[in-house]
C-alpha cells in the first residue's frame, strides 16, 4: 500500500485505521529502517532520501552487509551489520558460474539466488532480531535487496522500494523466480504493491512498461560533498580537461581490463583520474600513463562536477552521476544490468558504447575521441542534466510519502 495512504497516531507501535496502516509517532518522530545489498551502487543511491528522514527528526538506521558499515557509519550514518559481506555472496556467485555442468540460463538464475536471494534471508534473519528491540515503522529498501520487503511484509508496515538507477522491466520476473527459489512464492506479489521510488530520467526510461507504474520521480544525487585528496586536488587545479574513469567496484577483478582502459587514455588530451574501486598493489598494474592520477576510491561527486568526459562500467550509479553534471560518457559495461544501462545512455545520445567483445585499446580509443570532438554527445548529457534537475528533490518526495 502507497505510504502516502497512511495516517498518524501519537504513539504505540502502530495500528490499523479503516484498513490502513496507520505509522505511529511519538512527537511526530519516526524509526524509518533503510537496507540494501552491500554493495556501494546499492547503497548510495538511496543517500538523498535517508538525508531526507533525517532532516525530518526521524529515528534512521541503515542495515547492509558488514563490508559496507563502515563507509557508511563514516558518511555519519547509524549503520548495523546484517546477513553476509558482499566478498561472500559473490563468491557465492563465482562458484555458480564455474560450474560447468549448468546451461547458461541455469547460472544466470543460480547466480541471482546465489547473489541476491540466499542473502537476503540470511540479512531477513538479522533484521527480525533487530525489530524484536528497534520496531520500524516503514522500511525503505533498494530494488535488488529484498529482506526490507520481506521484513515489511511480516510486520504489517509499509515497505517503499527505491530504484538505484532504470527500473527495468525484467525485475518483475528475475524477483520472482528467486522468491520461488528461497522459499518465498509470494514475494513479487508483496513487492510489486509497494510504493516505489524512480531515480531515473525521462530520456533513460526503458520502453517496455514499467513494473512498478506508479513509481514516484526522485532526483537521483552523484554523491555528496567529500573533499579530494590534496593530490587529486592539485592535478585537477589546471585548466586542462579532465576525464574520470572507472569501471566501478564489484566486476573490475581484471588488473588487464582496468590497464587497457587506461592505456586508451594516454593520448587523452588532458588530466585522466582513474579508480580501481578496491586494493591493488602499484607493481600489479605496470607503467601509468603520464596524464593518469590512479586512486583506489575517490569521492565522485566533487571530481564529476569538475569533469569533461566520463568513461566507465556504466554502472547506473556512475552513469546518472556523470549526467548530473552533463558530462558525456563512453561506456564499457562489463556485466549485470550495466550493457542495458549503456543501451539507454547511446539512446539518449549522451555517450557512446564500446561492447565487452570489443574490449581493446583502439576501440575504447576511437570512442574517447568521438566524444570529446563531437559536441552533440555533450549537448545530449546536458538535456538529460536540464531533467534531471527538474525532477523532485528527495525533501519533497520524502514529505509526500507522509512522514
Amino acid at each position: 500500500m502507497p505510504v502516502a495512504a497512511a495516517t498518524r497516531c501519537r504513539f504505540g507501535n502502530g495500528h490499523r485505521v479503516y484498513g490502513r496502516w496507520s505509522p505511529c509517532h511519538i512527537d511526530g518522530v519516526a524509526r524509518v529502517l533503510f537496507t540494501a545489498c552491500p554493495a556501494y551502487g546499492h547503497a548510495l543511491p538511496m543517500l538523498p532520501l535517508i538525508r531526507a528522514a533525517q532532516r525530518g527528526g526521524h529515528d534512521v538506521r541503515v542495515a547492509t552487509g558488514p563490508n559496507l558499515t563502515g563507509p557508511l557509519a563514516a558518511r555519519g550514518l547509524d549503520a548495523h551489520a546484517v546477513g553476509p559481506s558482499w566478498e561472500t555472496a559473490w563468491s557465492a556467485h563465482e562458484a555458480v558460474w564455474a560450474d560447468q555442468d549448468l546451461s547458461d540460463e541455469q547460472k544466470m538464475m543460480d547466480g541471482v539466488v546465489a547473489l541476491f536471494g540466499t542473502p537476503a534471508l540470511q540479512r531477513l534473519d538479522d533484521l527480525v532480531a533487530m525489530a524484536s528491540e528497534w520496531r520500524p515503522d516503514i522500511v525503505v529498501h533498494e530494488v535488488l535487496e529484498q529482506a526490507g520487503s520481506m521484513l515489511a511484509h511480516r510486520l504489517a508496515i509499509p515497505g517503499v522500494v527505491h530504484g538505484i538507477g532504470p527500473m527495468f522491466p525484467f525485475y518483475a520476473p528475475l524477483i520472482s523466480a528467486a522468491g520461488a527459489a528461497i522459499g518465498e512464492p509470494q514475494l513479487w506479489a508483496q513487492l510489486s504493491t509497494e510504493q516505489a521510488v524512480d531515480l531515473c530520467p525521462p530520456s533513460l526510461q526503458p520502453d517496455a512498461p514499467p513494473p512498478w507504474p506508479g513509481a514516484v520521480a526522485v532526483r537521483p544525487s552523484a554523491g555528496e560533498g567529500q573533499p579530494l585528496p590534496p593530490d587529486l586536488a592539485d592535478a585537477l587545479a589546471s585548466d586542462r580537461p579532465v576525464a574520470y574513469f572507472t569501471l566501478g567496484t564489484v566486476k573490475n577483478a581484471d588488473t588487464s581490463d582496468f590497464m587497457t582502459g587506461l592505456r586508451a587514455l594516454a593520448a587523452y588530451d588532458g588530466v585522466v583520474i582513474a579508480t580501481t574501486g578496491r586494493r591493488l598493489d602499484r607493481d600489479e598494474l605496470g607503467p601509468i600513463p603520464a596524464n593518469a592520477v590512479v586512486a583506489e576510491f575517490v569521492p565522485q561527486a566533487p571530481l564529476l562536477e569538475r569533469a569533461d568526459l566520463l568513461v566507465s562500467h556504466s554502472g547506473s550509479g556512475t552513469m546518472l552521476g556523470g549526467l548530473v553534471h552533463g558530462v558525456p560518457q563512453v561506456a564499457l559495461p562489463r556485466g549485470t544490468d550495466q550493457p542495458d544501462s549503456a543501451a539507454l545512455l547511446v539512446r539518449a545520445g549522451a555517450g557512446m558504447l564500446v561492447a565487452p567483445e570489443d574490449y581493446a585499446v583502439e576501440p575504447i580509443a576511437a570512442a574517447v575521441a568521438a566524444v570529446t570532438q563531437d559536441p552533440a554527445f555533450r549537448a545530449a548529457a546536458e538535456r538529460v542534466r536540464d531533467e534531471i534537475a527538474a525532477m523532485p528533490e528527495a525533501g519533497t518526495v520524502w514529505a509526500g510519502l507522509g512522514f
